[in-house]
């Protein structure tokens, strides 16, 4: 009996795995054998830093509260416990962003945190 050796799709399958490997550096853009590796080894990080981003973008924005924050005397923890006190529900992104692009509505808001720490104490 003549052995089969899956030609159209053996290739079909090389070829899916090269063209994922495109803009890899050296044999392993072009070698079946190194592209798959690559292209394993590729989708374990993509999937990783799928979840690592959320928490780099969480790290920054908090680092950018806080240098804003302490430009008003305030340190990131008492800011976000004032807002929280004064019933204002900004999320960290929206909050980084303001920091940022409208110095003038944060300093609003570091008074607002301010005044509710002040009544609450």
């Amino acid at each position: 009996m003549a052995r089969t050796k899956g030609g159209p799709r053996a290739h079909k399958r090389h070829r899916k795995v090269i063209k994922a490997a495109k803009g890899y550096y050296g044999r392993r853009k072009s070698t079946f054998r190194t592209a798959v590796q690559a292209v394993e080894k590729a989708g374990q990080y993509a999937y990783r830093d799928r979840r690592a981003k959320k928490r780099n973008f969480r790290r920054l924005w908090i680092t950018r509260i806080n240098a804003a924050a302490r430009l008003h005397d305030l340190r990131y923890s008492e800011f976000m416990h004032g807002l929280t006190l004064a019933g204002v529900e900004l999320d960290r992104k929206v909050l980084a962003d303001m920091a940022v692009t409208a110095p003038k509505d944060f300093e609003a808001l570091a008074k607002q945190a301010k005044d509710a720490l002040k009544k609450a104490a």
